[in-house]
C-alpha cells in the first residue's frame, strides 16, 4: 500500500518536476543574453623569440561566446595575427584554433580568460605550427571588452611566438 500511495504521489509531482525541467531547458537554449559573436582587433609587442623576427603584431579576432551563468563562459577562438618582418624577415603569422574559458567577476567589470588549442603558422619554414595559448585580463560590459593579453604559440621546432598586447572586441547578440 506505501508503495502505491509513493506512486501516485510522484505521479502527481511529475507535473512540477517537468516544469523545472522545461524552465532549466528554456535557461539552455541559446539567446541573446547568453550567446554572442565577438569580434575585434589585437595589437602587440613581439617578445622572446619573436621579436628577433618582427617589430609588431596586428591581429583580427572572433569567438563564439555561451555563458553558462553570470560568472563562467566557454567557446571557441579563432583570427589572425600578422607579425611584421623586421631586418630582412618577412612577414608571418600565427592562426589559433581554439577553445575559450573566461571567468567574470560581475556583470561589468573585471574578467579573467584563456584561450588553449592550436596555432597554425604562415610563412615559417619547416613548421606547421604547436601549442597555442592566450590568457587574458581585462574589463568588459555587455557590448565591449577591453583587455590585456600575452599570446604563446609553442612551435615543434626549439622557438616559441609570442606576444604581449591589449585587444578590443563588440559583442554582436545572436537573436
Amino acid at each position: 500500500m506505501k508503495k502505491i500511495f509513493l506512486l501516485a504521489a510522484l505521479i502527481g509531482f511529475s507535473p512540477i518536476f517537468s516544469q523545472e525541467r522545461d524552465q532549466i531547458r528554456e535557461r539552455d537554449e541559446i539567446s541573446p543574453d547568453n550567446s554572442w559573436l565577438k569580434v575585434g582587433i589585437t595589437g602587440g609587442v613581439p617578445v622572446g623569440d619573436a621579436n628577433n623576427a618582427s617589430s609588431f603584431a596586428l591581429g583580427a579576432d572572433i569567438r563564439g561566446q555561451y555563458l553558462f551563468n553570470p560568472n563562467i563562459a566557454i567557446g571557441i577562438a579563432s583570427g589572425y595575427t600578422n607579425y611584421f618582418g623586421k631586418d630582412g624577415f618577412d612577414d608571418f603569422g600565427v592562426i589559433p584554433a581554439a577553445g575559450f574559458f573566461r571567468y567574470y567577476f560581475t556583470p561589468s567589470g573585471l574578467f579573467l580568460g584563456t584561450d588553449i588549442g592550436y596555432g597554425f603558422v604562415t610563412n615559417v619554414e619547416n613548421n606547421d605550427g604547436g601549442l597555442y595559448v592566450n590568457p587574458q585580463i581585462g574589463y568588459h560590459n555587455r557590448d565591449w571588452n577591453i583587455y590585456a593579453y600575452y599570446q604563446n604559440t609553442f612551435l615543434e621546432t626549439d622557438m616559441d611566438i609570442q606576444n604581449v598586447g591589449v585587444g578590443v572586441t563588440y559583442n554582436i547578440r545572436f537573436n
